[in-house]
């Protein structure tokens, strides 16, 4: 399911990273021609110009002036050979006063000059001297709108895929909620009528046989079954949590798995002497402690050191388990936490999975890969709010 909803994500991507490419080719094509179009009606006016300014009685003015008339987009300003402006069209700009007004036109042709967007024409004179005024053009509305348009239409896009993205991980986290509620559900209900059956059959040994040694062994499996069942019933529904003592909620966890690992396994913890109050489910907060437990002892092989400490931040309250085990590379550090995530022949990859679900869905926490050294070990890092 993760790996599918990853590759819808990265598809989403990159179709955007096509689309976006795509219109800025597309967009700088069509800009490119619409520039090369504006040169050429510049070019037809300045000749219109030319026209007007060497007019004589013979001339035929309606079609120079209906050319000169008929530009009402692009911004153009004339002026003379020395730079003072003769005359500008489609200027639009409110001055403060009316002697800035040239400044700002005159100002305005010279960086069309500079940009290349200027046209001169030659004009002649009676006397043998050099003379000519200076088309200087704008781009018009249309090509700045179109050259913006891109970038208004990448940004579209980006808030699209980002809402998608963002709409298919919730839908995917959704339908993971529904399947760990009616999995954890159905399974504390089938665990159900077993231990009850045990329970009753444990009293009937001990009425039967009261010194067994035994039986009092088969009676803390018993309630370790009920504490099972009762954990999967508590994921499966909503409970709050209460304030506990974390260092007797651990030193629990401890004493539990001293008992079931082996001796070649040392467990030490490093907590405070006086009680640590955090609000808690204390049934899960123990799942998870044993996971990260059980994790720890089989990357160690059976043999090694654990050790847990506990410390206090000004918002959280603090545990790490380290041990030497064989270490997480650290591309894996994000994937240890995903569903199906396991390096063992017989795992399901969901311990780790589920010891996140609880802390940040149950304990507003956070869990995390610390730190890991192949070959050296590896550090868990849980951060729960304190009461």
């Amino acid at each position: 399911m993760f790996e599918r909803v990853q590759n819808i994500k990265y598809i989403l991507i990159l179709a955007a990273i096509f689309i976006a490419v795509g219109s800025l080719l597309i967009s700088n094509y069509l800009i490119s021609d619409l520039e090369k179009e504006e040169r050429n009606r510049m070019e037809i006016w300045s000749e219109a110009m030319r026209s007007l300014n060497t007019a004589d009685e013979n001339t035929d003015l309606n079609l120079v002036l209906k050319v000169i008339n008929g530009n009402h987009t692009i911004p153009v300003i004339v002026v003379d050979k020395g730079g003072n402006v003769l005359t500008y069209r489609n200027i639009s700009k409110t001055f403060r006063a009316k002697d800035d007004s040239l400044s700002y036109i005159s100002n305005l042709a010279t960086k069309c000059k500079a940009a290349g967007r200027d046209i001169r024409i030659d004009i002649p004179t009676d006397v043998d001297k050099e003379d000519y005024i200076t088309i200087c053009y704008e781009e018009s509305v249309i090509l700045k709108r179109l050259a913006v348009y891109p970038y208004v239409q990448m940004g579209v896009v980006c808030i699209f895929v980002i809402i998608s993205i963002f709409a298919l991980f919730a839908a995917t986290r959704a339908e993971q909620n529904k399947v760990w509620v009616g999995l954890s559900k159905e399974t504390a209900h089938q665990l159900g009528t077993p231990i009850s059956s045990l329970m009753a059959w444990n009293e009937v040994l001990k009425e039967m046989y009261p010194d067994d040694a035994l039986i009092p062994e088969m009676e803390k499996d018993v309630k370790r079954l009920e504490r099972i069942a009762e954990r999967f019933s508590k994921i499966g529904s909503i409970t709050e949590p209460k304030p506990e003592d974390i260092v007797e909620v651990l030193n629990r966890v401890v004493a539990y798995m001293e008992k079931r690992v082996s001796k070649k396994v040392k467990i030490t913890t490093h907590f405070p002497a006086e009680p640590v109050i955090v609000n808690l489910i204390s049934s899960l907060f123990e799942w998870v402690a044993e996971n990260l437990f059980k994790n720890a002892v089989d990357a160690m092989g059976g043999t090694g050191s654990i050790d847990v400490f506990l410390d206090e931040t000004e918002q959280f309250v603090c545990i790490e388990v380290s041990d030497t085990g064989k270490g997480i590379p650290n591309g894996k550090f994000q994937s240890v936490f995903k569903p199906g995530y396991t390096t063992k022949e017989r795992g399901w990859g969901l311990g780790l999975s589920l010891a996140k679900r609880i802390v940040e869905e149950y304990h507003k926490g956070k869990i995390y890969v610390k730190d890991s050294k192949i070959g050296v070990g590896t550090t868990f890092r849980i951060e729960i709010p304190k009461a």
